[in-house]
C-alpha cells in the first residue's frame, strides 16, 4: 500500500490592530476555524498556492513575507497526514466577498478570541502557527525552493 501525505499551505495574516485573518468553514460535519489554508495543486508553486488559497477563502489579496516552517499533523478524523507549509503574509486589499464552497466567512480576530474557540479550531496547528509567528519565527521565502521544469 502506498502512503500518500497531503501538501497544504497555511497563511498567518496580521493587521495593524493585532488581529489575525481566520476562516470559518464547514469540515467533517462541523463548523471550525482555521487560517486561510488548503492543498497545493499539482504543478502549482507553493507561494502561488499561498496567494490563491487566501484569496479563495477570504477575498483578500496577500503577499507572502516569511516562511514559518513545515508542520506535520495526522488528522484523527480521517487518518490523513498533512504537511502544512506555513507562511506569514501582508494583506494588500480586499477584492471580493465571493468565497470558496464550504467557507462561511472570513474574520479578523484577536489572539485571545482565537484561543477561546478551543475545540472549534480545525486543528492544534492553528494556534501553534500563530504562536510561532508571535515568537518571532521567520525564515526567508527562498528557504523553500520550487524547481519548475
Amino acid at each position: 500500500m502506498t502512503w500518500t501525505p497531503h501538501a497544504t499551505v497555511a497563511v498567518i495574516v496580521e493587521d495593524q490592530q493585532g488581529r489575525y485573518l481566520v476562516v470559518e468553514e464547514h469540515s467533517s460535519g462541523r463548523i471550525v476555524f482555521n487560517q486561510p489554508a488548503g492543498h497545493v495543486e499539482e504543478g502549482e508553486a507553493i507561494l502561488d498556492a499561498v496567494r490563491r488559497e487566501t484569496l479563495e477563502e477570504t477575498g483578500w489579496r496577500v503577499e507572502p513575507e516569511h516562511f514559518l516552517g513545515v508542520y506535520t499533523y495526522k488528522a484523527p478524523a480521517n487518518g490523513v497526514t498533512y504537511y502544512r507549509f506555513c507562511y506569514s503574509a501582508r494583506a494588500l486589499e480586499h477584492v471580493t466577498d465571493e468565497l470558496d464552497t464550504g467557507i462561511i466567512a472570513a474574520h479578523w480576530m484577536h489572539l485571545e478570541d482565537i484561543r477561546q474557540l478551543g475545540d472549534k479550531l480545525r486543528s492544534p496547528l492553528v494556534l501553534e502557527c500563530i504562536e510561532d509567528y508571535r515568537n518571532g519565527r521567520r525564515f526567508p521565502l527562498d528557504v523553500v525552493v520550487d524547481a519548475q521544469t
